[in-house]
């Protein structure tokens, strides 16, 4: 019989200081997207509604248990709380969630296309090519059930005529992951404007390196 997992957790000051890295690598504007960090204890941070990442402080955060109850904070949490939760609640692996409105990857979900695989780093850090969930209206709890349900197998997935979520072990990685999931959109958008055919990787390959991903992923540090 497996070990339960020992979820990896974080503390409000990463949570913020990833948040205002996503904002300086150009992934949000405004007060765009939001960010989550499993706490000890059960609870999670999220990024607070309406705040501006250059300004947000810690006290600006806010602390909920894994039902979404507030348990600390003046602000209320993103509206997106729901996805969140859903993606912590069924993956204890985790302990970071990132939504993100990076440009080329929101042009895939608007034109609800995966982000093929295409590139080594995309599988053995997201799992394979990148899927569109269906849409869902933001801030519903529909949309957090199959964005939590897409994640199973994949570090990225991407919200159909909205923008991009990931995840991780910590809130770093959660970052990373968007940036390559961005950076592997912008690699295939230019790939298909050069008018070249794309060619996906080799499917014993895909294999080989999601077995890696898997492994990392439920050996969480920590």
């Amino acid at each position: 019989m497996s070990e339960p997992v020992v979820s990896p957790t974080t503390t409000p000051e990463e949570v913020l200081a990833t948040a205002q890295a996503m904002l300086a690598a150009g992934l949000v504007e405004g007060t765009a997207g939001n960010l989550s960090g499993r706490l000890p204890g059960g609870l999670v941070c999220l990024t607070p509604s309406s705040v501006a990442y250059g300004t947000m402080t810690v006290a600006d955060l806010v602390i909920v248990d894994l039902d979404g109850a507030v348990v600390s904070g003046v602000r209320a949490p993103t509206t997106e709380k729901d996805l969140h939760l859903d993606v912590l609640r069924a993956y204890p692996e985790l302990g970071s969630v990132i939504h993100t409105h990076a440009v080329h990857a929101t042009m895939f979900a608007v034109a609800r296309e995966p982000v093929p695989a295409v590139v080594e780093e995309v599988v053995v850090y997201l799992g394979g090519d990148i899927p569109c969930c269906t849409y869902e209206e933001t801030g519903t709890a529909r949309l957090g059930a199959v964005v939590a349900a897409q994640l199973a197998d994949r570090g990225a997935v991407l919200l159909a005529n909205h923008g991009l979520v990931t995840c991780a072990a910590t809130p770093a990685r959660a970052l990373h992951n968007a940036a390559l999931a961005e950076r592997t959109a912008q690699i295939v958008w230019g790939a298909r404007a050069m008018g070249a055919t794309l060619h996906t990787l080799p499917a014993e390959a895909i294999a080989d390196m999601a077995a890696v991903y898997r492994f990392v992923r439920d050996n969480p540090p920590g």
